[in-house]
């Protein structure tokens, strides 16, 4: 086999072997967070048939939080990974291996893209039985999937390297990635939102990954989900080529 697919690889399964080692809290404790999200919000309005466009609530809602747990998830992967090597002092052990610095970042992403498809996998399975998805675009959902996770990887790495503190990571998570989520539609049509705040969320990369995976998933779109996968495949392409630029300048890498 090539050394460099022999790195790739052998990074990549160290990246996904750390989050099964702890399985029951990087894939069941998110499940059962989108399992009491669904209960609790189907329960508050009192009426499990409510529907959004002729698409069951509990569906539309069962989308939008599986990929919300792709996203939050996959973040976490990359961000969490760089920033505990850095704080704890053994990232050096990485950055000593003959990785080209592009082999380096596929490897990290690309344990962010397998633990965010796998949880999203079983929070789709843990939904499906109340949910009834219609599975309407099986290559829009994985690709919205692949991208969402991907994209979400790369900002994890600008995270985890912009870090000196566990709290900074927490900052990044608190006022920045959940806000968005909370924007992009997750629990509700952007329809309903006002226009001016409307206008903000159709710009939300958020938006689009969460719009093209209800579309594959239930064939509700709020949007243009085939567009907005575009804009997020290319929104996924800068951040690669950004991320990759710092990682061969070193920055934060190297003390």
């Amino acid at each position: 086999m090539n050394p460099t697919m022999i790195g790739f690889s052998t990074l990549l399964w160290r990246e996904v072997s750390r989050f099964l080692k702890v399985w029951a809290q990087t894939l069941g404790a998110p499940v059962v967070t989108t399992l009491l999200f669904l209960a609790v919000f189907v329960l508050a309005l009192g009426d499990a048939k409510r529907e959004v466009d002729g698409t069951p609530y509990v569906a539309f809602l069962g989308a939008g939080l599986a990929m919300m747990a792709i996203a939050q998830n996959a973040f976490a992967n990359t961000s969490s990974s760089l920033a505990i090597a850095r704080m704890q002092g053994n990232l050096v052990d990485l950055l000593m291996a003959p990785l080209p610095p592009a082999v380096f970042l596929g490897g990290l992403v690309g344990g962010a893209v397998v633990r965010g498809m796998a949880v999203g996998a079983v929070a789709i399975a843990a939904i499906s039985p109340f949910a009834g998805f219609t599975w309407a675009d099986v290559p829009l959902l994985l690709l919205a999937a692949f991208f969402a996770a991907a994209m979400m990887g790369l900002l994890g790495v600008l995270a985890g390297l912009w870090a000196e503190k566990i709290d900074q990571l927490a900052a990044v998570t608190n006022f920045v990635i959940t806000p968005l989520a909370f924007l992009s539609g997750t629990f509700y049509s952007i329809h309903r939102l006002p226009d001016g705040v409307r206008h903000i969320a159709y710009v939300d990369p958020l938006f689009w990954m969460m719009d093209a995976f209800r579309a594959g998933l239930t064939g509700h779109a709020d949007g243009r989900p085939w567009l907005g996968l575009m804009a997020l495949a290319v929104v996924t392409g800068g951040l690669w080529v950004v991320t990759l630029r710092l990682v061969k300048s070193g920055w934060r890498l190297r003390a």
